[in-house]
């Protein structure tokens, strides 16, 4: 999964992809970057399940499960280069920062700190790129119309104006599910409107837990000076930490277990001596697909997966305490793979 990290200057958007990442921490320092320059990074998705599993089977490696990060260039308010709008396109999430925080020592580039000014401006610089886009396309499906559209250009044309009217009437950022035939004639096209967004506003640590007046999956708060103190702390420390400040877990699990949501993701895992590991795919994924994920000829020899649910795993102790519970099912190729299954694929190619 490709996440897009935008948003205006001096929003803390650094801090976040060196906290996702790592990238720019230590000695090094942040690498200096061409104008324009997108900077990516690998962002493990701390599991507590992979803690829980390592622990048991103390395997020779653990692997999370993982998010590409892109920190995109910075947007500025009718800035007509949008030197971050080809980067975000090619993203499936989009993640924007909206200072929230307060700070003699960090200018705004606005003059004043204002996030839900800074949140409207940001929604309209999406949505003008994509209405750009839109409109040139349709320019050149008008032209195109002389010589006859086919089916598939006629369907792009009134896919797209039907995109163009909820924008101009709108103007704020609408979830639209597009059905099948409506969206793959402009899938290529990366319409920013039809991936998923969430905001993410960096509070001063004294105002992390005050609402803004916006609720529900796509808007949390986080504090950029909180987070570096949280990975500053040992990991055993952490938990106490968390709750003496209130807080069920670190806003960046939270950011990447709301981007998982978001993309309609789920993980389950593989087990043993040599790898605990989780792995990512879609809600819904079959058997088949998920065995896929771990490779290719899994896939394509696929014969049956063994499920154990992780909860009885857990309350087994291990693995052969579990089947001697006779926890263990054998489920065939339309078998849909459940948030948490550990799997063991039989194949033969």
């Amino acid at each position: 999964m490709r996440v897009a990290l935008l948003g205006f200057s001096q929003s803390g958007k650094k801090t976040f992809f060196t906290l996702l990442t790592g990238r720019g921490r230590g000695a090094s320092g942040f690498p200096a970057l061409k104008p324009g320059e997108t900077l990516e990074g690998i962002a493990l998705i701390h599991d507590a399940r992979v803690d829980a599993l390592a622990t048991i089977f103390k395997p020779e490696k653990t692997k999370y499960a993982e998010n590409l990060v892109a920190l995109c260039p910075d947007m500025a308010p009718g800035d007509a280069k949008r030197e971050w709008l080809e980067a975000a396109r090619r993203c499936d999430l989009l993640c924007v920062v909206v200072r929230a925080f307060t700070s003699d020592e960090v200018y705004h580039p606005s003059g004043s700190v204002d996030p839900e000014r800074d949140r409207l401006t940001l929604e309209a610089e999406l949505l003008l790129a994509d209405l750009e886009l839109i409109e040139k396309r349709l320019e050149r499906l008008a032209k195109e119309k002389r010589a006859g559209l086919s089916p598939q250009q006629a369907q792009e044309e009134q896919t797209l104006i039907k995109l163009k009217t909820t924008i101009e009437t709108e103007m704020k950022w609408v979830p639209l599910a597009l059905p099948p035939h409506e969206l793959e004639p402009i899938r290529s096209l990366n319409l920013l409107i039809l991936k998923p967004v969430l905001w993410v506003f960096n509070m001063d640590e004294d105002r992390l837990g005050l609402c803004l007046g916006h609720t529900g999956d796509a808007v949390f708060t986080v504090s950029c000076r909180i987070e570096q103190e949280i990975m500053d702390l040992e990991p055993a420390e952490r938990g106490a930490y968390l709750k003496d400040l209130g807080l069920a877990a670190s806003g960046l699990d939270r950011l990447n277990q709301a981007a998982y949501d978001a993309l309609g993701l789920m993980s389950f895992y593989t087990v043993g001596k040599d790898e605990v590991r989780a792995w990512t795919i879609r809600k819904g994924s079959t058997a088949p697909t998920a065995a896929g994920k771990v490779h290719s000829d899994i896939e394509r020899g696929f014969i049956r997966v063994e499920i154990i649910k992780f909860d009885d795993l857990i309350a087994a102790g291990g693995e052969a305490e579990a089947k001697a519970r006779g926890k263990a099912q054998v489920k065939g190729r339309d078998y849909v793979i459940e948030d948490g299954d550990i799997c063991h694929f039989r194949f033969n190619v």
